[in-house]
Protein backbone atom coordinates (compact mmCIF):
# COMPACT_ATOMS: atom_id res chain seq x y z
CA UNK A 1 0.00 0.00 0.00
CA UNK A 2 1.21 3.55 -0.60
CA UNK A 3 0.68 6.75 1.32
CA UNK A 4 0.95 10.02 -0.54
CA UNK A 5 3.40 12.42 1.08
CA UNK A 6 2.84 15.31 -1.32
CA UNK A 7 1.89 15.89 -4.91
CA UNK A 8 5.27 14.74 -6.20
CA UNK A 9 6.41 11.87 -3.99
CA UNK A 10 4.99 8.87 -2.24
CA UNK A 11 6.54 6.56 0.30
CA UNK A 12 5.70 2.91 0.37
CA UNK A 13 4.72 1.85 3.85
CA UNK A 14 6.72 -1.21 4.82
CA UNK A 15 4.52 -3.84 6.44
CA UNK A 16 5.26 -4.83 10.00
CA UNK A 17 6.26 -8.30 8.80
CA UNK A 18 8.88 -6.74 6.52
CA UNK A 19 10.14 -4.57 9.36
CA UNK A 20 10.30 -7.60 11.62
CA UNK A 21 12.38 -9.46 9.04
CA UNK A 22 14.97 -6.69 8.98
CA UNK A 23 15.13 -6.48 12.77
CA UNK A 24 15.42 -10.26 13.02
CA UNK A 25 18.22 -10.38 10.43
CA UNK A 26 20.29 -7.70 12.16
CA UNK A 27 19.77 -9.38 15.52
CA UNK A 28 20.38 -12.94 14.38
CA UNK A 29 23.48 -12.34 12.24
CA UNK A 30 24.89 -9.77 14.66
CA UNK A 31 26.70 -7.69 12.04
CA UNK A 32 25.94 -4.53 10.10
CA UNK A 33 28.64 -3.96 7.49
CA UNK A 34 29.36 -0.27 6.90
CA UNK A 35 30.59 0.64 3.44
CA UNK A 36 32.39 3.97 3.12
CA UNK A 37 33.97 4.42 -0.30
CA UNK A 38 35.19 7.29 -2.43
CA UNK A 39 34.13 5.54 -5.61
CA UNK A 40 30.52 4.43 -5.97
CA UNK A 41 31.47 2.01 -8.75
CA UNK A 42 33.08 -0.27 -6.17
CA UNK A 43 30.04 -0.62 -3.98
CA UNK A 44 28.15 -3.28 -5.88
CA UNK A 45 31.26 -5.49 -5.92
CA UNK A 46 31.67 -4.95 -2.18
CA UNK A 47 28.04 -5.86 -1.55
CA UNK A 48 28.55 -9.09 -3.50
CA UNK A 49 31.69 -9.92 -1.52
CA UNK A 50 29.92 -9.36 1.79
CA UNK A 51 26.99 -11.52 0.75
CA UNK A 52 29.40 -14.27 -0.33
CA UNK A 53 30.94 -14.14 3.15
CA UNK A 54 27.55 -14.45 4.80
CA UNK A 55 26.99 -10.85 5.90
CA UNK A 56 23.48 -9.88 4.85
CA UNK A 57 22.93 -6.51 6.58
CA UNK A 58 24.77 -3.86 4.62
CA UNK A 59 24.82 -0.11 5.28
CA UNK A 60 25.70 2.31 2.48
CA UNK A 61 26.72 5.68 3.87
CA UNK A 62 25.50 8.99 2.54
CA UNK A 63 29.13 10.17 2.40
CA UNK A 64 29.63 7.96 -0.67
CA UNK A 65 29.13 9.63 -4.07
CA UNK A 66 25.76 8.75 -5.63
CA UNK A 67 24.89 6.83 -2.48
CA UNK A 68 21.14 6.72 -3.09
CA UNK A 69 21.49 5.50 -6.66
CA UNK A 70 23.86 2.77 -5.50
CA UNK A 71 21.42 1.84 -2.73
CA UNK A 72 18.70 1.54 -5.35
CA UNK A 73 20.89 -0.70 -7.52
CA UNK A 74 22.00 -2.81 -4.57
CA UNK A 75 18.42 -3.33 -3.42
CA UNK A 76 17.35 -4.43 -6.89
CA UNK A 77 20.34 -6.72 -7.25
CA UNK A 78 20.07 -8.37 -3.83
CA UNK A 79 16.35 -8.97 -3.76
CA UNK A 80 15.66 -10.96 -0.61
CA UNK A 81 19.24 -12.22 -0.21
CA UNK A 82 20.42 -9.15 1.72
CA UNK A 83 19.05 -6.14 3.58
CA UNK A 84 20.28 -2.75 2.37
CA UNK A 85 20.32 0.21 4.73
CA UNK A 86 21.45 3.79 4.36
CA UNK A 87 23.64 5.40 7.01
CA UNK A 88 25.11 8.77 7.97
CA UNK A 89 21.57 10.15 7.66
CA UNK A 90 21.36 13.51 9.41
CA UNK A 91 17.74 14.57 8.89
CA UNK A 92 14.26 13.41 7.97
CA UNK A 93 14.51 14.74 4.43
CA UNK A 94 17.52 12.53 3.72
CA UNK A 95 15.81 9.59 5.39
CA UNK A 96 12.77 10.07 3.14
CA UNK A 97 15.00 10.13 0.04
CA UNK A 98 16.79 6.99 1.20
CA UNK A 99 13.52 5.14 1.77
CA UNK A 100 12.31 6.18 -1.67
CA UNK A 101 15.57 4.74 -3.06
CA UNK A 102 14.79 1.40 -1.39
CA UNK A 103 16.56 1.61 1.98
CA UNK A 104 15.23 -1.09 4.29
CA UNK A 105 16.57 0.57 7.43
CA UNK A 106 18.08 3.91 8.41
CA UNK A 107 21.16 4.52 10.56
CA UNK A 108 22.21 7.91 11.86
CA UNK A 109 25.25 9.24 13.78
CA UNK A 110 23.00 11.44 15.94
CA UNK A 111 19.64 11.48 17.69
CA UNK A 112 17.33 13.37 15.33
CA UNK A 113 13.75 13.06 16.51
CA UNK A 114 12.08 13.92 13.15
CA UNK A 115 14.07 11.13 11.50
CA UNK A 116 12.95 8.60 14.11
CA UNK A 117 9.35 9.81 13.71
CA UNK A 118 9.49 9.47 9.91
CA UNK A 119 10.87 5.94 10.09
CA UNK A 120 8.23 4.93 12.61
CA UNK A 121 5.52 6.35 10.37
CA UNK A 122 6.57 4.11 7.50
CA UNK A 123 7.60 1.08 9.58
CA UNK A 124 11.26 1.37 8.65
CA UNK A 125 13.73 0.19 11.32
CA UNK A 126 15.93 3.01 12.58
CA UNK A 127 19.14 3.02 14.60
CA UNK A 128 20.10 6.53 15.74
CA UNK A 129 23.57 7.21 17.04
CA UNK A 130 23.88 8.02 20.74
CA UNK A 131 26.57 7.79 23.38
CA UNK A 132 25.34 8.84 26.81
CA UNK A 133 22.67 7.00 28.82
CA UNK A 134 20.37 10.03 28.51
CA UNK A 135 20.68 10.14 24.71
CA UNK A 136 20.18 6.38 24.47
CA UNK A 137 17.02 6.37 26.59
CA UNK A 138 15.52 9.37 24.78
CA UNK A 139 16.10 7.74 21.40
CA UNK A 140 14.60 4.47 22.63
CA UNK A 141 11.55 6.22 24.06
CA UNK A 142 11.08 8.04 20.75
CA UNK A 143 10.73 4.69 19.00
CA UNK A 144 14.22 3.70 17.87
CA UNK A 145 14.51 -0.02 17.13
CA UNK A 146 18.24 -0.15 17.87
CA UNK A 147 20.70 2.34 19.29
CA UNK A 148 23.99 2.79 17.48
CA UNK A 149 26.39 3.42 20.36
CA UNK A 150 28.83 5.76 18.71
CA UNK A 151 31.72 6.20 18.85
CA UNK A 152 32.99 3.26 20.90
CA UNK A 153 36.56 3.30 19.58
CA UNK A 154 37.86 4.92 22.78
CA UNK A 155 35.42 3.63 25.40
CA UNK A 156 35.42 0.01 24.25
CA UNK A 157 33.47 -3.05 25.45
CA UNK A 158 33.66 -2.06 29.12
CA UNK A 159 31.52 1.00 28.47
CA UNK A 160 28.93 -1.11 26.66
CA UNK A 161 28.82 -3.51 29.61
CA UNK A 162 28.28 -0.54 31.94
CA UNK A 163 25.36 0.63 29.78
CA UNK A 164 23.75 -2.79 29.72
CA UNK A 165 23.51 -2.83 33.52
CA UNK A 166 20.73 -0.21 33.80
CA UNK A 167 19.52 -0.55 30.20
CA UNK A 168 19.20 -4.30 29.50
CA UNK A 169 16.01 -3.81 27.46
CA UNK A 170 17.59 -1.62 24.77
CA UNK A 171 19.21 -3.16 21.68
CA UNK A 172 22.70 -1.68 21.36
CA UNK A 173 24.93 -1.73 18.27
CA UNK A 174 28.45 -0.51 19.13
CA UNK A 175 30.10 1.19 16.17
CA UNK A 176 33.68 2.42 15.94
CA UNK A 177 36.60 0.39 17.21
CA UNK A 178 35.05 -2.99 16.45
CA UNK A 179 37.79 -5.28 15.12
CA UNK A 180 38.36 -9.01 14.91
CA UNK A 181 40.18 -8.73 18.25
CA UNK A 182 37.36 -6.85 20.00
CA UNK A 183 34.27 -8.35 18.34
CA UNK A 184 33.83 -11.15 20.87
CA UNK A 185 34.32 -8.76 23.80
CA UNK A 186 31.59 -6.45 22.51
CA UNK A 187 29.19 -9.36 22.03
CA UNK A 188 29.88 -10.71 25.50
CA UNK A 189 29.45 -7.19 26.90
CA UNK A 190 25.86 -7.29 25.63
CA UNK A 191 25.88 -5.97 22.07
CA UNK A 192 22.87 -6.99 20.01
CA UNK A 193 24.92 -6.54 16.84
CA UNK A 194 28.15 -4.89 15.72
CA UNK A 195 28.57 -1.99 13.30
CA UNK A 196 31.80 -2.72 11.44
CA UNK A 197 33.47 -0.48 8.89
CA UNK A 198 37.16 -0.35 8.05
CA UNK A 199 38.05 -3.51 9.95
CA UNK A 200 35.78 -5.39 7.58
CA UNK A 201 36.18 -3.29 4.44
CA UNK A 202 39.60 -1.67 4.51
CA UNK A 203 40.72 1.22 2.34
CA UNK A 204 43.51 -0.97 1.04
CA UNK A 205 41.12 -3.72 -0.02
CA UNK A 206 38.95 -1.15 -1.78
CA UNK A 207 41.93 0.45 -3.50
CA UNK A 208 43.20 -2.94 -4.69
CA UNK A 209 39.73 -4.24 -5.53
CA UNK A 210 40.56 -7.13 -3.23
CA UNK A 211 37.05 -8.41 -2.80
CA UNK A 212 38.21 -11.87 -1.75
CA UNK A 213 39.76 -10.40 1.40
CA UNK A 214 36.49 -8.64 2.15
CA UNK A 215 34.64 -11.95 1.73
CA UNK A 216 37.07 -13.71 4.10
CA UNK A 217 36.78 -10.89 6.66
CA UNK A 218 32.99 -11.14 6.57
CA UNK A 219 33.08 -14.88 7.20
CA UNK A 220 35.57 -14.47 10.04
CA UNK A 221 33.56 -11.76 11.78
CA UNK A 222 30.46 -13.95 11.60
CA UNK A 223 32.44 -16.80 13.13
CA UNK A 224 33.63 -14.60 16.01
CA UNK A 225 30.06 -13.46 16.73
CA UNK A 226 28.74 -17.03 16.75
CA UNK A 227 31.52 -18.25 19.01
CA UNK A 228 31.09 -15.36 21.46
CA UNK A 229 27.35 -15.97 21.68
CA UNK A 230 27.88 -19.67 22.21
CA UNK A 231 30.36 -18.94 25.01
CA UNK A 232 27.77 -16.76 26.72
Amino acid sequence: MARVVNARTALKVTTMSEKSKVIHEITSTGIVAIIRATNSEQLIDVVNALRAGGVTCIELTMTTPNALEVARQARQMCGSSAFIGVGTVLDAETARAAILAGAQYIITPIVDMPTIELCNRYSIPVAPGALTPTEIVRAHQAGADFIKVFPTSTLGPTYLKDLRGPLPHIKLIPTGGVTLDTAADFIQAGATALGIGSSLISKQALANRDFETIRKNAAEFLKRVREARAAG
